[in-house]
């Protein structure tokens, strides 16, 4: 290892103090074309100082006239300037006497002068002195007065002050524009679309290829694609070319880089924008620029235009809670409709929209002819997620080991921003290990780094506590175990990670609809912590805080959302168009409210005894666990599948999968050998 101290200067990153010239990390100062008129400023400045030989007399003062000048008879003329300074003009003859005060003057006057020049205080007392100072000499100095105009600076106190507050005007405004986008000609743009368009000129690398996954949504994307390279294919049979289509989804799903997708495969211009690009702080400036966005793209037409984000404007009319105010947003919704219902239907102009709050949208957007078609971009399948994975996977060495559709099963339940992030923390945990390529156990670190947090492997933790912690995360572990529909465990750490002191990790079941059952199950094994500490110890703790939030919130949908209980009844008071959010009463009354949170409690109590019941039935088996989690801090299914024994349900599982594969062996003819394609096939 070098000696950091001593070698600074030869590093390459060595950064001088102060903001020296090596502290640009070696890039290039930027261009500005004001430096051009800087070097010529300087540049006339310099000729004028050190290549002009006339700069104008020295300054003097009336006692070294007096004494000097007068009695020697040097001085030709005084010329007094606007009565208050005096200019002494010397005889031509009698300048090699002054040549010594001269020299090195930035100010050395010419031969014709005037070489001198000083203040005379009031004039009744400077013709006073000179004539007392010419008394008994045979010459007379001429004495000449002039009255001179500065025009330049009359004009500049003038008009001065109107410049000057023009320009810093522009100023202002010119900083606000750019601030919020109003491009290179200021606040006179301001009203112009801030898209950004891609054509011919500037194309779009992502294509349909790059979009793993999303097998619906990318057929009626495509199909888009295909009314704009080929209309008439579709209109001959009186097809109508879709007025929009609106992405729905959750964040991450991939609703902006399908649209970059349709952007790279349309050899049409694609205009892109944002939502909050239409809001302005200026008045009226966002309906401008939807009406100065629909003018370009009709230009342009066949062409598409797509709105990231579009609840930013779109949001429902009349649900602000500022009651009563000019609200700006809704003029841009209006505006934003009126285009949207106001070009032919043929035009060629398509809208793609993409949001992940359809729910807070207007109505009016929502409707057929403006939106005709919603896409609904959901979560990733097991399948999806394995496609994915595919292509986030393709720039990292990966280990022979690594089995994609092992990685798209621990990754349940996340979106393929996640997938991206998976990948790219793995490849990073890799090199901070010095591997020489990404392993299985660096991907299943990184889903524990994302879903769980950093370790805190240093937090200060009493054995007290840790002790709480082993037996409150064993009772997770020994209910999800032992319960048909909980979802069975993946490993329990009592190391912290974030904000958890402990953490179990449980790979769920992918399901469409979820039974009263399962719920209850899953509700059980939440309260399994909080069971296991009020058994082993007598007392309970804050840890189970998140387990308890958790089960009221599912045990309050369970009553009031799902119509799962006997006494409430198949009601739901649920509103799932969004369209309740302002209001201020509730949609039940207080008699029913009282109902709801009697059955709630009903529902927690159960399951919190039930719980209860399942520890102490299986008390050995739940210290052993406990014991081995303080021990190794880690413990996997194997660990409680040594324990307790396997899962029956599981067996059930695995023999129906079996049945299910020798079935579709037996329908396509497949070999036996085939157990990879075979298990694709069961899982869809």
């Amino acid at each position: 290892m070098t000696d950091n101290k001593n070698n600074k200067n030869n590093q390459p990153n060595f950064k001088p103090p102060f903001g020296g010239l090596g502290g640009n990390d070696g890039k290039k100062p930027k261009f500005n074309p004001y430096w051009i008129y800087g070097i010529i400023a300087l540049v006339f400045i310099a000729a004028n100082f050190f290549f002009s030989s006339s700069r104008g007399p020295v300054e003097t003062n009336w006692n070294n006239v007096k004494t000097t000048m007068i009695p020697s008879q040097d001085v030709a003329k005084i010329v007094v300037i606007n009565n208050k300074k005096a200019n002494i003009y010397l005889k031509s003859d009698r300048l090699d006497k002054y040549q010594a005060q001269f020299q090195g003057k930035f100010t050395k006057p010419s031969n014709s002068g005037p070489h001198f020049v000083f203040n005379i205080g009031s004039v009744e007392t400077f013709e006073r002195n000179l004539i007392e100072a010419q008394q008994g000499q045979s010459e007379e100095i001429i004495l000449e007065y002039v009255d001179e105009k500065n025009y330049l600076g009359d004009i500049l106190w003038t008009i001065g002050p109107f410049i000057l507050i023009i320009l810093l005007w522009f100023w202002i405004f010119r900083r606000m524009s750019r601030g919020s986008g109003g491009g290179a000609a200021g606040i006179f743009n301001v009203g112009k679309s801030q898209a950004k368009i891609f054509d011919k000129d500037a194309k779009v690398s992502t294509n349909f290829k790059d979009v793993a996954g999303l097998a619906e949504a990318k057929q009626e994307v495509e199909e888009i694609v295909e009314f704009l390279k080929s209309p008439a294919k579709y209109t001959k049979l009186g097809g109508k070319i879709p007025k929009g289509a609106l992405l729905v989804g959750p964040p991450g799903t991939g609703k902006t880089l399908l649209a970059k997708a349709v952007a790279g495969e349309a050899n049409v211009p694609f205009f892109s924008m944002s939502g909050s690009d239409f809001v302005e702080m200026f008045v009226g400036v966002g309906a401008s620029r939807v009406r100065d966005l629909f003018k370009q793209a009709k230009e342009k037409a066949p062409c598409i235009v797509f709105i990231d984000e579009i609840d930013a404007i779109g949001r429902a009319r009349g649900r602000n809670p500022n009651f009563g105010s000019n609200d700006e947003r809704e003029n841009t919704l209006n505006q934003l409709l009126t285009e949207m219902d106001g070009f032919d239907t043929n035009s060629g102009v398509i809208i793609l929209a993409a949001t992940n709050r359809a729910d807070v949208l207007d109505r009016a957007l929502m409707r057929a002819g403006r939106f005709d078609r919603q896409i609904h971009v959901e979560l990733p399948d097991l399948n999806e997620r394995e496609e994915i994975f595919q292509v986030h996977l393709k720039p990292i060495k990966l280990s022979n080991k690594v089995k994609v559709d092992f990685l798209a099963k621990q990754t349940p339940g996340f979106s393929g921003a996640d997938i991206a992030n998976v990948c790219n923390e793995a490849a990073l945990i890799a090199a901070r290990k010095n591997r020489e390529s990404v392993g299985k156990q660096d991907f299943l670190d990184a889903v524990d780094r994302i879903i769980g947090g950093l370790e805190k492997k240093n937090k200060i933790i009493s054995l007290d506590e840790k002790k709480t912690i082993a037996y409150h995360e064993a009772g997770h572990a020994t209910i999800s175990w032992l319960l048909e529909h909980a979802h069975p465990l993946v490993k329990v750490t009592i190391v912290p990670r974030g904000k958890a002191l402990g953490a179990a990790w449980y790979l769920p079941e992918e399901r469409s609809i979820t039974t009263k059952e399962q719920l209850l199950d899953e509700m059980c094994s939440a309260l399994g912590g909080r069971a296991a500490e009020e058994i082993t110890f007598g007392k309970v703790s804050s840890g189970a805080q998140n387990d308890l939030e958790k089960i009221t919130k599912q045990a309050y949908a369970m009553v009031s959302i799902f119509g799962m209980s006997e006494k409430v009844g198949n009601v739901s008071y649920y509103d799932s168009t969004g369209r309740s959010d302002y209001n201020f009463t509730k949609p039940y009354s207080e008699k029913t409210a009282e109902l709801i949170d009697e059955e709630v409690k009903i529902l927690i109590d159960s399951q919190y005894e039930r719980a209860l019941k399942v520890l102490r039935e299986n008390s050995e088996g739940h210290k052993k666990l406990a014991q081995l989690l303080l021990d190794k801090e880690v413990i996997f299914s194997e660990n409680l599948e040594e324990i307790f024994g396997k899962r029956p349900w599981d067996e059930k599982k695995k023999q129906e999968k079996e049945e299910a594969a020798a079935k579709i062996r037996d329908k396509k003819k497949l070999p036996v050998n085939s157990d990879e394609q075979i298990e694709k096939e069961t899982e869809k």
